[in-house]
């Protein structure tokens, strides 16, 4: 009997086994979270650097009192500059000044308000503000985190040097899986290795662009992205989103001080449109009835919230007056009518647009006026603000 060629086989067999086992990732993406997109707070966009133990307690308590946990709000998140270093076994450490008690002291505050505790570290060796980041801590930081009861993490990716982006992020993934903890993965890596293409086994959302400014249409690239720039970057993505796996094109500006509140309407609906994860970032101690009416919305965020979780589309656009269109787990169509343009003008949606027969008959009812507008045929036309949005439900 010839052994030797059977052996040589075992032994490939065996080799390509391995080397396939070496390549696969150690988890699948099956955490269950994240069903719909996601909805909370984060300190970044208001507050930057300047976080506190005082500051996010201020913001869970306003979270509840302002209503908007009622409204679906869940997650108050503090990003960058709550770490300074890591000790001598490697852990990080938070800064002793700001948080004085402790993270996890926190995240229990928080867990007693019936809300969520979400936290921010990077892919990298250092955070976008050059504080300690996860790069070879990972598992070791998935760890702290589960102790400290952190439901919810946002990666980002700076100093990442020549580090693959996906495998980057997966170590990560895998590394919360490890700890126990159901923890939402929020990956924050700018869109710039595509990540609608492979971010679905790895995390349940992903930044699609760069930073958000807190402005209409920045016109130069150099000076950010503002929202109608963000909405170009969406369109043609809307496949890749579904429960449990969103495209994010970054948290809200709502509330701000750099658009005017038609602005912040517009820009609060498109994003409920797109499905996507709506992280307030304004100051919630101190808000305008007219910017807490924005953000506390139950009919647009029911829309953001479908169970069906599609992500809406552009339909139709021309000369900045545009038509966007998702389809809803009950079979009607939620539309924004977006004027982009510097003047009032009226904008008309056919039902061709979105997908009924042109003799359908269907109830419109607009989501801003709270208002049922009765039953139409073959079209609905608006007049819409510069800058502004009507939004609707069809249904048949």
């Amino acid at each position: 009997m010839n052994i030797a060629p059977r052996t040589g086989r075992l032994a490939y067999g065996m080799a390509a086994l391995l080397m396939l086992f070496a390549a696969a990732p150690l988890f699948a993406l099956d955490n269950d979270l994240a069903r719909t997109p996601p909805m909370g707070w984060n300190s970044w966009n208001k507050f930057a650097c300047n976080v506190s133990e005082e500051l996010i307690k201020q913001a869970a308590d306003a979270m509840v009192s302002s209503g908007m946990k009622d409204a679906g709000y869940q997650y108050v998140v503090i990003d960058d500059c709550w770490q300074v270093r890591r000790d001598e076994s490697g852990n990080i450490v938070p800064d002793a000044k700001r948080f004085p008690s402790g993270i996890k002291a926190v995240a229990d505050y928080i867990h007693d308000k019936g809300l969520k505790f979400g936290i921010y570290s990077d892919a990298g060796t250092g955070t976008c503000q050059n504080r300690p980041g996860s790069r070879g801590y990972e598992f070791q930081d998935a760890r702290q985190y589960a102790a400290w009861g952190v439901d919810y993490l946002k990666y980002d990716w700076c100093n990442h040097s020549t580090q693959d982006s996906q495998a980057s992020y997966s170590i990560m993934r895998d590394a919360l899986k490890k700890s126990g903890r159901p923890i939402v993965f929020s990956l924050c890596e700018w869109g710039s290795t595509k990540p609608w293409l492979w971010a679905k086994d790895v995390g349940n959302l992903w930044r699609t662009t760069g930073d958000i400014t807190d402005k209409w249409d920045t016109n130069r690239r150099d000076d950010g992205l503002g929202v109608v720039q963000i909405l170009d970057l969406q369109n043609g993505i809307e496949s890749y989103a579904g429960p449990g796996h969103w495209n994010d094109p970054d948290m809200l500006e709502v509330g701000n001080g750099g658009m005017n509140n038609t602005e912040y309407r517009a820009h609060f609906s498109m994003w409920c449109l797109m499905a996507a994860p709506l992280m307030a970032g304004n100051d919630l101690r101190s808000m305008s009835q007219d910017i807490h009416d924005i953000l506390t919305n139950r009919e647009v965020i029911a829309i953001d919230q479908d169970p069906m979780g599609r992500q809406g589309r552009r339909v139709k656009s021309a000369g900045g007056l545009d038509v966007w269109g998702k389809q809803l787990g009950d079979g009607g169509r939620a539309v924004a009518l977006l004027n982009r343009t510097g003047a009032e003008a009226s904008i008309t949606v056919t039902w061709e647009d979105i997908g009924f027969p042109a003799h359908l008959k269907a109830k419109v009812h607009d989501l801003w006026a709270h208002k049922d507008l009765g039953e139409m045929t073959g079209s609905y036309a608006a007049s819409v603000p510069s800058h502004g949005v009507v939004m609707v439900t069809i249904k048949p």
